[in-house]
């Protein structure tokens, strides 16, 4: 398959201070063509977040990524030819790599590379505000780091040893990294495990209220939700993975409190580091009475992001939650409307909102509302149907309890 040669429209106006990058992806022989744009589009949306600059696309369809080098020698050449000779700052590809493909992909390039991993890491650690989402991003991080140590000390492999043979310094130099390294998971591991029993206690001395927790692809508008109907201000931005604290606030319906809390945003192939890492965070989740999924309509790919959440959802042992599914930003939803003498079968795209409604998503047995939580659009219905279920739950759970008088 051929590259995209044409510059993203981010690049023209880029700032001459921001890093320019180059993405790469392999295109497998059974996925669609338009699925690797959108991935690279969401790559290329990380590399936005983490203030670089997109100025062109590699891609080549193969099987599987070269295990060596992860594309084809040929691909990988003119990569690194055309990073010469444009000066690119960074290389970053669309899957995680491993150490040997790392070190082999470092020998070939004349710049810096990183992995979808290693950016959504980059991106975790600038946003980390709290010494609590400081811990557990750098648990990932050196979990990340230590099996890609070797290769990192090679400029003192040509030192000689006490004995006069080569390598000797180097290699006691990658053993010690590796000790304080596995010194400092260790020691953040154990920070975690007490992070862990204080959040538990905070979550255990909450009192009789039901706990609603909005989860959600990243950037789909669930801190501007949260804003909303809890009437505070979290920090929400047009950017992925503006909020990696789980925030929890008590919220009054009539006369009908809850707990409401927003949590880190879910992504494609989240890495395994950052789900263990962040245990506690997602206990929020798997302690949530309701789940209100939020989804982001207006986005070309808006079912396969419903698709991985759920997914995440079932891994981390939250799948069986009554969920309430919430499509938001209805106000920039758009659609290509069919042209009276097409004959061809309507796609997503020519579907407009209205057809959706009617579509699976009414059908389906999970109670869904459609609503634009930055315009207000329907946001009396949704908290009318959500004090519904928060009621039901609380009056099954407490039947005794003075809240509903």
């Amino acid at each position: 398959m051929e590259e995209n040669r044409n510059k993203t429209p981010n690049s023209e106006a880029a700032p001459e201070s921001r890093e320019r990058a180059v993405l790469v992806a392999v295109v497998r022989d059974n996925q669609d063509p338009r699925q690797a744009a959108e991935f690279l589009d969401e790559l290329e949306f990380l590399a936005e977040t983490a203030d670089i600059a997109s100025v062109r696309r590699f891609t080549q369809r193969l099987p599987q990524p070269s295990a060596r080098i992860y594309v084809g020698p040929g691909k990988l050449e003119e990569i690194a030819d055309y990073c010469r000779a444009e000066e690119i700052d960074v290389v970053i590809f669309d899957d995680e790599l491993s150490p040997s493909q790392t070190r082999n992909i470092e020998k070939a390039m004349p710049c810096r590379i990183l992995d979808r991993t290693r950016l959504i890491l980059d991106i975790f650690m600038s946003r980390a505000q709290t010494a609590y989402a400081k811990t557990q991003v750098q648990l990932a991080n050196y979990e990340y780091m230590l099996p890609r140590l070797s290769g990192m000390w090679t400029h003192l492999e040509r030192q000689r040893g006490g004995t006069g043979t080569r390598g000797g310094a180097g290699e006691r130099e990658i053993e010690t990294d590796r000790r304080i390294i596995r010194n400092r998971i260790s020691k953040l591991k154990e920070d975690l495990q007490k992070i862990d029993r204080q959040m538990a206690v905070q979550r255990s001395n909450r009192g009789s209220m039901v706990r609603v927790a909005l989860v959600g692809y990243t950037n789909v508008g669930k801190s501007t939700l949260m804003n909303l109907i809890s009437k505070s201000e979290v920090f929400a931005e047009n950017k992925l993975f503006a909020t990696l604290d789980t925030t929890v606030r008590k919220v009054v319906f009539d006369n009908l409190p809850f707990l409401l809390s927003d949590t880190v945003g879910f992504i494609r192939k989240l890495p395994t580091e950052l789900i263990e890492s962040f245990k506690s965070t997602l206990d929020e989740v798997r302690e949530a009475d309701l789940l209100v999924h939020v989804v982001d309509i207006s986005h070309p790919q808006f079912e396969e992001q419903l698709d991985v959440v759920k997914q995440t959802l079932q891994d981390i042992g939250a799948g069986d939650k009554p969920v309430y599914l919430v499509f938001n930003k209805v106000d920039a939803y758009t659609y290509v409307r069919k042209d009276e003498d097409d004959l061809t079968p309507a796609t997503r795209e020519n579907l407009s909102l209205d057809d959706l409604k009617k579509s699976w998503i009414a059908r389906a047995n999970t109670p869904c509302i459609f609503l634009s939580a930055l315009a207000k659009t329907n946001i009396e219905k949704f908290r009318s149907d959500l004090y519904g279920m928060v009621r039901e739950i609380h009056a099954g759970r407490y039947p005794f309890n003075n809240f509903l008088y």
